[in-house]
């Protein structure tokens, strides 16, 4: 999973500040998307009127202009890394006030793109208006539900926000030490805006399930120890150059201390009381967002904008199901290959138990992962042209978070600071990180998925910097799980166990199209959910109830992954039938992945005009 959001509400994108349906044919595809987005990546027909092309054009360009002005305006942490040292020592303002003026704003701009004609524009700014569509028209209809009266789930939350900021912060100056310290010191202040937020939530009943609360009351419990959060938020200090004058150093440190000792850690310590003293008693006794007020509508909204497709829960749920099928076919097929002398199930059962699957320590697990990853790099130009420039490493999830966070994850990297792209691998519980799923997950967080696909995107040239910051989950996450797939040409699963790894990978995320909506929309227990997984994947119970736990808490996320995979999948089937020995599958992905994150509609129509223009070329 990917970290850059396009949607201001916590609940939807605080989790992806960290640093995780049956597609319907792309005829069916056009068809369900969004109308507006589709108009605004249409092809560009003949047109006579240049004078008129000019003034959309400038239009545009002075929309986008005005509107990344109120991005940079509203992004306190970006403004310090431009080297805003005011900015740098502030949090996001989440006043009532302040989003109710970021509302008014972004209505006001929705209306000004509806009144551009996206056709007139060029190939590049028609995406960039199929992006700035899809951001804004969501923001606008999200806003209507409050989603930062949730401003947590299973695995992260806004009280983690420091710990990622503390691990992507390295101040080079005294000046940039001194705003590290300020920006320990409003901890407070930030956390007291998330509870107002909170305290509203209960208010009208819109909060977290009580299963979800509780793992957040613990989580909060270990963040709120003075060692491990001491250790966490002086990093940054403790990491600064040494040449710099020894008594300054001295002098920050005792500081940054103080500020922790202080201000921070009690404020952690407040947090984690209000948790579990007045949140969880006030939480949802049963785990479907459909339960809360206005739930189902939220829920419907939310299918729609995770998916970027005019579809609804019930079709997600039956494109879910057809997907359950096919995989379980395949995966049978591996084990007939093995000759394996049982069940499904029992097959299942020696995967999840036999010690050869297992690693013996986390540096092995790790150790495991980075040879992959390094086989991965040494095929990556046999299928890429564009190589990005920044590197990646891989590292374990930090021991604070562990416990309850995903079996892995891409941090992204940020080449102007220094800092590589990180591949983070879940070492807690070694009995529940098989070995035979660790090619698909390295490829999907790292190369190609994850790390690839986000470092092209931060080196975009000449377009505006909400194209290079924004992540759609369809298109990343789709573009992840299919690099699962390309995983095969690439020759990394060595072994059936390891293909049946990969299936075990894909059953997952069309699971997920089934337990999401059932659990969210269709009443399904924690329970339900939970079988669909053991029963039809390989997944480690441990993985499995962290995972339905991830999708309690955040629901419709986990419903991006096989929508956008599929049309990737579809689109490469084209290509390859329309160019047959002309296809070359590196310039097929480098053209899918150029332009950066976009929603599938404006994915599907710009490919489809490269794969013509690649057939006329011949």
């Amino acid at each position: 999973m990917n970290s850059k959001i396009v949607l201001r509400p916590v609940l939807t994108g605080l989790i992806a500040a960290s640093l995780v349906a049956c597609q319907p044919s792309p005829t069916e595809t056009s068809v369900d998307s969004t109308a507006s987005t589709t108009t605004a990546v249409a092809s560009q027909t003949g047109n006579s009127e240049p004078s008129r092309n000019a003034d959309v054009t400038a239009a545009f360009a002075s929309l986008v202009e005005d509107f990344e002005a109120f991005e940079l305006a509203n992004n306190p942490a970006e403004r310090g890394r431009r080297g805003d040292l005011v900015a740098a020592g502030q949090w996001t303002d989440l006043s009532l006030e302040a989003l109710q003026a970021q509302d008014e704003a972004e209505t006001a701009f929705l209306e000004r793109l509806d009144a551009i004609d996206g056709t007139r524009l060029s190939e590049s700014d028609q995406v960039s208006h199929a992006v700035l569509d899809y951001i804004l028209r969501f923001r606008v209809e999200l806003a209507h539900f409050e989603s930062n009266r949730m401003p947590f789930n299973s695995d992260s939350g806004f009280f983690h926000a420091p710990s990622y900021a503390a691990a992507s912060t390295r101040p080079q100056t005294i000046a940039e030490g001194e705003a590290w310290v300020t920006r320990i010191g409003n901890i407070a202040a930030y956390f007291e805006q998330n509870t107002t937020w909170m305290r509203r939530g209960i208010e009208a009943g819109f909060t977290q399930p009580e299963v979800i609360t509780r793992s957040t009351v613990g989580q909060l419990e270990g963040l709120s120890d003075l060692d491990t959060l001491r250790d966490i938020l002086i990093a940054p200090i403790e990491g600064m150059s040494s040449n710099l004058p020894a008594e300054d150093l001295a002098r920050l440190r005792a500081s940054a201390i103080d500020a922790i000792e202080t201000s921070a850690q009690p404020a952690y310590a407040q947090l984690h009381v209000f948790l579990r003293d007045e949140y969880l008693p006030a939480s949802q006794p049963l785990i479907g967002i459909s339960e809360v007020p206005e739930g189902r509508a939220y829920y419907q909204a939310l299918v729609r904008y995770h998916t970027t497709l005019d579809t609804s829960p019930e079709e997600v749920h039956e494109r879910g199901l057809a997907e359950v099928a096919r995989i379980r076919s395949e995966m049978e097929g591996i084990i007939a290959e093995l000759e394996f002398d049982g069940s499904f199930a029992d097959f299942l059962n020696f995967l999840r138990t036999d010690p050869q699957f297992y690693a013996q320590t986390p540096e092995e697990l790790l150790m495991h992962a980075a040879w992959i990853s390094k086989r991965a790099d040494d095929a990556m130009p046999r299928f890429f042209g564009h190589l990005p420039r920044l590197p990646y490493g891989v590292r374990p999830v930090p021991d604070s978070m562990a416990p309850t966070y995903t079996t892995g994850r891409y941090w992204p990297g940020d080449m102007e600071n220094g800092i590589a792209g990180g591949y983070m691998v879940n070492t807690y519980d070694l009995s529940q990180r098989p070995l035979y799923t660790l090619p698909a997950l390295s490829v999907h967080e790292a190369v190609p998925g994850h790390h690839h696909q986000g470092s092209i995107a931060q080196e975009l040239e000449d377009v505006p910097n909400f194209r290079r910051d924004t992540y759609i989950t369809a298109f990343g996450e789709g573009w992840g799980l299919y690099t699962e797939n390309l995983a095969i040409d690439m020759g990394l699963y060595r072994t059936p166990y390891e293909n049946f790894g990969r299936l075990t990978y894909e059953m997952w995320r069309a699971c997920r199209l089934v337990v999401d909506t059932g659990m969210h929309y269709m009443g399904w227990s924690r329970e339900q959910a939970e079988a669909c997984l053991l029963e039809n994947s390989a997944l480690a119970p441990h993985n499995v109830r962290t995972e339905v736990l991830r999708y309690i808490g955040w629901p419709g996320q986990a419903l991006a992954y096989k929508t956008g995979e599929l049309l990737m999948r579809d689109l490469r089937a084209e290509a390859e039938e329309t160019l047959g020995a002309d296809f070359d599958i590196r310039a097929f992905h480098d053209e899918l992945l150029k332009d950066g994150s976009m929603p599938l509609s404006a994915l599907e129509a710009k490919m489809r005009r490269w794969i013509a223009a690649q057939a006329a070329a011949e």
